[in-house]
């Protein structure tokens, strides 16, 4: 990595980590901005990048700094309810990388963004199912319908953002 990856992969951990702090509780797990960020990453870093930049989130906050929702950190978190939607993270920035770089239409971004956080919902849904002892229907009751709306507000913003960023800084 060139010191131009390094500080752009610092920035995104940064900004996940930001993004964690704004949120609003809705049950075990609560309605956050990191979506948003985890998918800007992918589109603006690419996959390689994106997955880099979500993966020392991860580090970074099971270690014990305080990145994860609510300022805490530890590595408890990812056996805690969210821990598969924190896992799934590096996995939906790549996948948003990926599709950002096969094609510049806005469409192919949208569904790759899409795709992410499906990928999001899927391991967060299973590993919330198994924090509350096997009640999948209630996992995904409180852990997956509830964010559909909103987290697809996130997609669209996310694409619209990161086009509007490659416009204005196209060496990104």
């Amino acid at each position: 990595m060139n010191a131009r990856e390094v500080a752009l992969t610092g920035l995104f951990v940064a900004l996940t980590a930001v993004s964690a702090q704004i949120q609003v509780p809705l049950g075990p797990v609560p309605f956050t901005l990191q979506v948003f960020a985890v998918i800007l990453s992918g589109l603006l870093l690419g996959s390689r990048l994106g997955f880099t930049s979500q993966a020392l989130y991860i580090l970074a906050g099971a270690v014990g700094l305080p990145v994860f929702a609510g300022f805490t950190g530890g590595f408890a978190h990812l056996y805690g309810p969210t821990g598969g939607y924190l896992l799934a993270f590096p996995i939906a920035s790549l996948m948003a990388g990926l599709f950002a770089e096969r094609s510049e239409r806005v469409e192919v971004w949208l569904l790759g963004s899409i795709l992410g956080i499906g990928v999001i919902y899927l391991l967060g849904w299973l590993r919330l199912g198994l924090y509350l002892n096997g009640d999948f229907g209630k996992a995904l009751a409180v852990g997956v319908l509830p964010f559909i709306p909103f987290d697809i507000a996130k997609a669209v913003l996310a694409v619209g953002v990161a086009k509007a960023v490659k416009r204005a800084l196209p060496w990104l």
